[in-house]
């Protein structure tokens, strides 16, 4: 099982805090995970996880999206920090 966690204005704009997802090939790295959720979710997906600034952690550690994945891992997405 996957729990794949959203936060910040990323949890409001998916209306989504949160998914278990049963691990399989389809989840196998971050890319195809990325994938499977804007083309299973839609539109408003595809918008707010397409994003260039996108942060992905994997395990409480950020990571790129060639990240292969493991059968209970955690998966968080982050929209970027800014500050002033």
């Amino acid at each position: 099982m996957l729990k794949v966690l959203f936060f910040g204005r990323f949890r409001e704009e998916l209306g989504c805090g949160e998914l278990s997802l049963e691990f399989s090939a389809r989840y196998s790295d971050l890319e195809r995970l990325l994938s499977a959720l804007m083309t299973d979710q839609g539109d408003k997906w595809i918008e707010v996880l397409s994003q260039d600034n996108v942060i992905c952690a994997v395990n409480q550690e950020v990571a790129t999206v060639n990240l292969s994945l493991s059968d209970g891992d955690e998966i968080a997405f982050f929209p970027p920090v800014t500050g002033g």
